[in-house]
């Protein structure tokens, strides 16, 4: 199960807070052995300030009610350094408390910046602590403080850089608390911040920006009611397509999923066939294969074994494997949206070779059986437009091909001739028109 994991690959683009879930993910499906999975999260929390978490895994992780000296003293640096900034933050803490005081603060930070200082006596050393103890409390997992005070902080903040990175933290901290809609927000927000041209980083820095920025979309993409639409329209954009094919080719795996599941999205299925051969030497997993052997390569059999894996690197993976859709009130895995899809896909293409098709041929490339298979292409074809016949005699689905008569071809083609030829010759009268007009004067 271990074999298509990404969680290195990813967890190298995230914030250790949001690698914790992951982990989770992992520990819950047996990917990797337990042992492994709680050593590898107090690695991680080792540069966070949840000691009472990572006490709590050591003491699991070696079965015992001891801790190291050094859990210990860390412990106590924490707490000391969380009593110091509440302190430094309390002036400020107290007036952002009070609703009537809030109500002084304008949309010109110049403006608050002067009113604190002259009538409260806050200055911009206040102001940085309440960043540090938003920060702070980020850390410890006390992410929703953390989230209303990095929040309040950017409304008073004249630093674009510090903004930025308090845009950041407020991110995560919405993704960690699961509120899609908020975190939603901010991501666009940050988006616009990153491709806006006063970005301050060099083209590399803007470039990793992106791809941190997507893989911590997956997050929202992934439970969020319209993530669906969300990471194709984010992926497929040219700057964060070109990012993905630079640095994170692991990232089509979920641009994959999306487009296979995403019934109106269809329209993206060649260009994501397009990206998928240029990177070919680059990413390949179970799902990528399997688009790549029906669409590139026509080969039904691997398309289908490929199928069978993908069921396996679904259902492992930390994105894939927990989304859900509500069909009509019914809980639908992306798992079964899928495989629902991907067999859609088989069938149209099988069918679009053959004229004459066994049904038991096409149940065993389903991977479905022969009944089963039955009734699912009877619901195919009367859904879809494929024109085409199930004779039960012989256990075959029959293709009906329409021949486009010749001169309807030559009618069709000629329909739009008027306009074209119109656009055409106003295209090369109007510079000659201008030359006169220029020319006169």
């Amino acid at each position: 199960m271990a074999e298509h994991d990404l969680t290195a690959s990813v967890a190298a683009w995230m914030d250790p807070h949001l690698v914790l879930p992951v982990l989770e993910f992992l520990q819950e499906r047996g990917v990797y052995a337990d042992e492994e999975i709680l050593r590898g999260k107090i690695r991680l929390l080792g540069g966070t300030n949840m000691v009472d978490y990572a006490m709590d895994i050591h003491k699991s992780l070696h079965g015992t009610d001891d801790v190291p000296a050094d859990m210990v003293a860390r412990r106590s640096e924490v707490v000391e350094r969380l009593r110091a900034l509440q302190e430094a933050v309390a002036p400020i803490v107290a007036f952002l408390s009070s609703p009537q005081l809030v109500q002084e603060l304008h949309a010109d930070k110049q403006y608050n910046l002067h009113m604190l200082q002259e009538r409260h006596q806050i200055g911009p050393d206040q102001i940085e602590a309440l960043y540090q103890y938003a920060k702070f409390q980020y850390e410890c997992g006390m992410y929703s403080d953390a989230a209303d005070f990095l929040s309040q902080y950017r409304a008073l903040c004249t630093n674009s850089e510090r903004s930025l990175s308090a845009l950041w933290g407020k991110l995560a901290a919405e993704i960690l608390m699961q509120n899609w809609d908020v975190a939603q927000e901010e991501l666009n927000r940050l988006k616009e911040m990153i491709d806006s041209s006063s970005f301050t980083s060099s083209p590399v820095n803007q470039l990793h920006s992106r791809i941190w920025l997507m893989h911590w979309s997956l997050f929202i993409f992934f439970n969020h009611e319209n993530g669906r639409n969300g990471i194709i329209d984010l992926f497929f954009q040219d700057r964060y397509l070109n990012a993905i094919q630079t640095n994170a080719p692991h990232l089509l795996r979920y641009l994959a999923a999306a487009v296979v599941v995403n019934k109106r999205r269809r329209n993206m299925l060649k260009e994501l066939i397009k990206v998928i051969q240029q990177e070919q030497n680059s990413y390949k997993d179970p799902i990528i294969e399997f688009l790549e052997c029906l669409y590139v390569k026509y080969d039904f059999d691997g398309a289908q074994q490929k199928l069978v894996e993908c069921e396996q690197v679904i259902l492992n993976d930390p994105f894939l494997g927990k989304r859900v859709e509500e069909r009509n009130g019914i809980a639908v895995p992306l798992r079964d949206e899928f495989l629902e899809n991907a067999r859609l896909f088989i069938f149209e293409t099988y069918c679009r070779i053959h004229r004459c098709i066994d049904i038991g041929v096409l149940a065993e490339k389903l991977n479905m059986t022969y009944d089963e298979a039955e009734l699912w292409i009877m619901n195919m074809v009367k859904s879809s437009k494929l024109d085409a016949k199930i004779d039960s005699v012989t256990g075959t689905l029959i293709m009906t091909t329409n021949r486009v008569d010749v001169h309807e071809q030559i009618i069709e083609s000629m329909k739009n001739l008027n306009a074209r030829t119109y656009m055409l010759a106003k295209s090369v009268v109007d510079p000659g028109h201008a030359a006169a007009q220029q020319a006169a004067r």
